[in-house]
């Protein structure tokens, strides 16, 4: 329903209500990024024109990603609407936990969604999640900094050249970081960034015969070359630092680069929100060499829970959120670089959206994440910062909890690789995949 249909829809329904009917109440689970909280201050236009009102549950992504999975595995049916990604979509939708999406209205164009997203929000063809926006993975840096440093950053550049750089650009007495990293145990953050680099050091989760691989050098050179860097030139305390506090940190000034998702990118240019927000550049996320950059792919998506009372209005506050209506709204309210972005190619046919300094790196990194062909060498499993396979998540969070402990000093590298290699062998052949 566009945006005029709904007003029209807001008369008649205003006239339901002068006559005592009570309004719908639909509950979302969502989470505390940026783009959301952005959404939820128009909220108050959706019930307006519809006569819905939305309760909203708003949560930090670890526990987003616990609170909806035990609610969708138990039928707890506390929500109408959840937040989800690529990695929950196909697997719930394949388990009938998801209503269909098969149904949205023409003028919705659900051809316009970019086919790397809707690809990875589908089971069997078929969308059981709308995205509200896509990302991949990219370099965000300091262009002042990097000058200063006598660099200039190659628009694909190599790990050794972002260690080099880091060194360069940190200033300790200044409170200036080389780089911020996600160190954070979940398999969604620290997880996620940890998979995503080690693709690019020739590593993988899985062999073709789904046994683990943290005993392989790979693993070890990613592990190695992450801790040596961020001791060197990270902030205090990265092992614990997950996306929000890497954004707060670059708006305040306080890393030369960041690498990280693309969506952050109309953050850390906000005048209102970003100290240096006109100093700041862009490129592909690094590599080794080896063929791969250690960018993923990802989307934050709306998704109706299988026996949810509210199934038609969930459905109605989907299709206005992630329509390229609510795009317009966005970008006549605060301008085009606060749009959702990563959804729909008409967004990245648009002239106006076209000037947008990181709109083309955008494209250009989410199009270079390939879920099928995401490792150097032949891999059992898709997906690009994680495995498609229902057990994943419980597995990388563990792992994650190691790497972190390995990242604090906690631990030993070795030690932290050595368990990852042991519960990860025991969870997959406890659930008969050896």
């Amino acid at each position: 329903m566009s945006l005029k249909n709904t007003l029209y829809a807001a008369t008649a329904l205003s006239l339901v209500g002068a006559f005592g009917a009570v309004a719908e109440t639909i509950t979302i689970a969502t989470v505390n990024n940026g783009d959301m909280i952005r959404m939820q201050g128009y909220t108050d236009k959706f019930t307006a024109a519809t006569g819905i009102d939305v309760e909203w549950v708003t949560l930090e992504e670890n526990v987003l990603r616990q609170r909806v999975t035990t609610d969708i595995t138990t039928k707890g049916g506390q929500f109408d609407i959840m937040t989800i990604g690529m990695y929950e979509t196909p697997i719930w939708g394949a388990n009938g936990w998801l209503v269909a999406l098969d149904d949205l209205s023409a003028e919705y164009n659900a051809a316009d969604i970019l086919p790397a997203m809707a690809g990875g929000l589908s089971h069997d063809g078929t969308l059981y999640a709308a995205p509200f926006y896509g990302e991949s993975s990219m370099i965000m840096y300091r262009t002042d900094l990097m000058e200063k440093a006598g660099l200039e950053m190659p628009k694909s550049p190599t790990w050794d050249f972002i260690r080099q750089a880091a060194a360069a650009m940190t200033d300790r007495d200044a409170e200036i970081n080389g780089i911020c990293l996600r160190g954070k145990a979940g398999w969604g953050e620290g997880g996620a960034f940890i998979t995503a680099m080690s693709n690019s050091f020739g590593a993988q989760w899985f062999d073709m015969d789904w046994g683990a691989t943290f005993d392989q050098e790979p693993w070890k050179n990613t592990l190695t070359f992450f801790k040596g860097m961020m001791d060197e030139s990270g902030p205090a305390g990265y092992a614990t630092n997950g996306f929000n506090e890497n954004l707060s940190l670059f708006q305040q000034g306080k890393c030369g680069m960041w690498i990280d998702a693309t969506v952050a990118a109309s953050f850390v240019t906000n005048p209102d929100d970003s100290t240096v927000a006109d100093k700041v550049g862009f490129a592909l996320a690094p590599n080794t060499g080896m063929g791969k950059n250690s960018n993923w792919l990802w989307a934050w998506a709306l998704a109706v829970p299988a026996g949810t009372q509210k199934e038609a209005e969930a459905k109605q506050f989907i299709e206005w959120a992630t329509s390229t209506d609510y795009i317009d709204l966005v970008a006549a309210s605060e301008g085009w670089a606060n749009v959702p972005p990563g959804a729909r190619t008409s967004l990245y046919e648009n002239p106006e959206y076209q000037k947008v300094p990181f709109a083309q790196m955008t494209l250009d990194s989410i199009l270079s994440a390939d879920p099928n062909d995401s490792t150097v060498n032949e891999s059992p499993y898709v997906g690009v910062q994680f495995a498609a396979i229902p057990e994943f998540a419980g597995i990388a969070t563990e792992v994650s909890q190691e790497f972190s402990a390995a990242y604090a000093g906690q631990q030993t590298i070795e030690e932290a690789l050595a368990k990852a290699q042991a519960l990860t062998n025991d969870a997959m052949e406890a659930a008969g995949y050896r």
